[in-house]
């Protein structure tokens, strides 16, 4: 058989493009795809199991309500601040948020938030009616959930009120033996007013009040008189936030007659006409709750004494109303701003219940960061074409005829005339990717200079590419808590420096504070100065516990002053991110009676030697997990470290200045015959010891000698450290 003819160099040439350059396009795609999968919140490295998904914010923001008491509407504190325990709780305190819109999700109702809760007493229970938008119709529904322990825990009981058009603001009242809900339904032309007939389940349209466009609309009972205040949008020109609107009556069923100052404010004056919850009497005196105008974040809630109310004058003045304002920003579940509150007395007269909703993204955020993915994204596909055409990848020599498509048709009208729309597209496009090398001259990738070039393009790219999917797939920003069976809870965070290590502490209080579960911070000082309360920048209160001795037994010292079950003990030279933290304590609340670690140890062979984390997951186990960045119950932990029995370790501790988290392994091994610790892995950590040259265990040779000395005198004491316990062996993959 005859060979066929060589082609000539420079027709080789045009039949390929170099190989350097299509392998670093191949490079560029492969380094892309790894950092789109390594930064998305989203990817499958940590899947969320049903339990703990989060729903995800919506163009409206990320509402949800929470619980606030008080001895007085003047005095509301977060549930969390007066220390709630549940027994049948993994933690205590109980935390805020109680209604989201993960918690309308799992009771079987699609929602991308809920807001505007109204409380409704009756007897011991607790009913709460809010506002859920349905995350396939984008429609506003009314959901419930009741309380039956004075408005710690709540259950649901799902949609209650779902009407063809949008419904919101479920003022609730009852009125001669019925209870009656007043939704706004003002996009369907009026104000209707419902009438129970299986309270809660259960509503039937009972009457239209008034045929206007009403939101935010409240009835009281004030002065013998019954009064309906709400923003009327029906009259021309009206505005949102600027009017409030008044009619009066002797009964909550009308007639109405409307007030001779309608409308009452105007926006030019008056920025929080529009009504934010129910009026309330304390003191003899009404007050009434209005929406308030904020900047991104902060309460937009304001409250109002009414001075003057009759038919004829109607006059109120702003009165001094202060929430504390979370400073966590979008960590905190109401982070970004408020604008909804209902006040009223527990039964009991002692005590105020308060819910209101929050936001912890502001609205449109969410379409903002996918816009700005988005953008970044295409700044990645013209930096990758452009950079492809200066180094020859694209490579412009190449005949026309063998870029268009084969057919094996070479007749009819319409191949002819595609394949001419295609020439000439083609014809067009080549010839510019053509021109790009002269712009400034191709990139050589064949010299050092030119290398340094693709290098350093690859970086921006990659930068780039993390960036966009960060803003699309990493949710909304915030570092949000993991509940259990719908509940929240917080964790004191405890760490041992002294006054060498001031530098790293400052850093180590102004990053975990703002972490959305952590209530308290603990500074146990062991040596040195320690430094004044506002050295330290943190969005939650900060003690520094000053000890007598320089004794790493002193973190594990019993404190009463802690006002958690959960402490995470922690060095302060590990930094990670808050969701790592998040993870954590939710499997620690899953097993409040373990150690939960993020770096797993081996004490194997005989005698014990101390092996790290690689060595670990080359055996398939661990059986030990450091204290230095750990989960426990510290009433039972720090028990156990106290007791006679470890009397013991802690003088080994004392004489080798290490090993108090080796010690507090062996403590919880020796009083249980079920798994003890486990592994949580973080994204990423980063430990400031070995930058470091005041850390313990900065030589890790004589680091793990001393450690391996340790587990010998212990397991004399307290029993052989040989139970392991496999790695991936969580359903969330958490441990992977």
């Amino acid at each position: 058989m005859a060979s066929s003819p060589r082609p000539a160099p420079a027709q080789r040439r045009r039949l390929q493009a170099p190989p350097s350059a299509l392998a670093y396009l191949s490079a560029v795609a492969v380094l892309l795809a790894l950092a789109a999968l390594a930064f998305s919140r989203a990817g499958p490295r940590f899947p969320h199991p049903p339990a703990t998904r989060r729903c995800r914010p919506d163009a409206e923001g990320s509402w949800s309500a929470g619980v606030f008491f008080g001895d007085s509407p003047f005095s509301l504190e977060p549930m969390e601040h007066w220390g709630i325990s549940k027994a049948d709780g993994a933690a205590w305190p109980v935390a805020n948020p109680v209604v989201t819109c993960a918690d309308v999700e799992e009771a079987g109702f699609p929602s991308s938030f809920v807001a505007n809760p109204f409380l409704f007493l009756q007897g011991d229970e607790i009913y709460m009616f809010f506002e859920t938008k349905n995350s396939i119709t984008s429609q506003g529904d009314i959901a419930a959930v009741v309380s039956k322990d004075a408005g710690v825990t709540w259950q649901q009981l799902g949609v209650v009120l779902d009407e063809e058009w949008h419904l919101s603001y479920p003022y609730v009242f009852s009125y001669k033996n019925k209870v009656y809900m007043m939704p706004e339904s003002g996009k369907n032309g009026g104000l209707r007013l419902y009438c129970a007939s299986d309270f809660p389940l259960t509503w039937k349209l009972d009457k239209v009040l008034l045929e206007k466009s009403l939101i935010d609309s409240v009835i009281i009972n004030f002065q013998g008189s019954y009064w309906l205040l709400g923003t009327d949008l029906s009259s021309y020109g009206a505005k949102q936030n600027g009017e409030l609107s008044i009619w009066y009556s002797n009964s909550p069923l009308g007639p109405w007659i409307p007030h001779k100052q309608n409308s009452i404010h105007n926006t030019y004056n008056r920025s929080s006409a529009r009504n934010g919850g129910r009026p309330f009497i304390y003191d003899g005196n009404l007050y009434r709750v209005g929406k308030g105008r904020g900047g991104r974040y902060g309460h937009g809630i304001k409250l109002f004494k009414v001075e003057v109310l009759n038919s004829n004058e109607y006059k109120e003045s702003e009165v001094q109303f202060v929430i504390n304002k979370p400073l966590k920003g979008r960590n905190a579940w109401n982070g970004a701003h408020s604008h909804h509150l209902d006040v009223q007395q527990l039964p009991t007269g002692q005590l105020w219940i308060g819910v209101m909703d929050g936001d912890r993204v502001p609205s449109g955020d969410s379409v903002h960061h996918l816009t700005i993915g988005f953008m970044f994204y295409g700044v990645v596909l013209g930096l990758v074409l452009l950079l492809g055409g200066l180094i020859g990848a694209i490579h412009c020599a190449l005949p026309l005829r063998w870029c268009l498509p084969h057919t094996e048709k070479r007749s009819g009208f319409f191949n002819v005339d595609n394949k001419f729309f295609r020439y000439h597209n083609l014809s067009s496009l080549i010839p510019n990717f053509s021109k790009l090398g002269s712009l400034g001259g191709r990139i050589s990738y064949r010299t050092w200079k030119g290398r340094v070039y693709v290098v350093v393009a690859m970086l921006i790219l990659v930068v780039l590419t993390c960036l966009g999917t960060h803003n699309i797939y990493g949710g909304n920003g915030a570092e949000e808590p993991y509940p259990i069976k719908g509940k929240y809870s917080q964790f004191t965070l405890l760490t041992m420096t002294y006054d060498a290590r001031l530098w790293n502490l400052k850093m180590f209080v102004e990053h975990y504070s703002k972490c959305a579960s952590v209530r308290d911070i603990v500074v146990i000082w062991n040596n040195g100065q320690p430094p004044a309360q506002g050295e330290l920048k943190s969005a939650v209160p900060v003690r520094i516990r000053v000890e007598d001795k320089n004794s790493l037994n002193n973190r594990f010292n019993i404190d009463s002053e802690i006002k958690t079950r959960a402490v995470m003990e922690l060095d302060d030279d590990i930094m990670m991110a808050c969701d790592d933290l998040e993870r954590g304590f939710k499997v620690w609340r899953e097993h409040p009676d373990r150690i939960i670690g993020y770096y797993p140890r081996l004490a194997e062979g005989s005698p014990l030697e101390y092996r790290n984390e690689r060595y670990a997951r080359q055996q398939g186990g661990y059986n030990m997990v450091l204290t230095g960045a750990a989960f426990m119950d510290h009433g039972l932990a720090f028990k156990r470290y106290w007791s006679k029995e470890a009397e013991v370790g802690r003088q080994i501790v004392d004489s080798f200045f290490n090993c108090e988290d080796v010690l507090l392994n062996f403590l919880f091994a020796n009083a249980s015959l079920t798994s003890t610790v486990e592994y949580v892995k973080p994204a990423w950590a980063i430990d400031m010891s070995k930058f470091s040259g005041v850390a313990i265990s900065r030589n890790t040779q004589a680091h793990y000698h001393v450690r391996s000395k340790c587990l010998a005198k212990f397991s004399e004491t307290y029993g052989n450290l040989t139970a392991k316990r496999f790695f991936n062996s969580r359903g969330d993959g958490w441990d992977v």
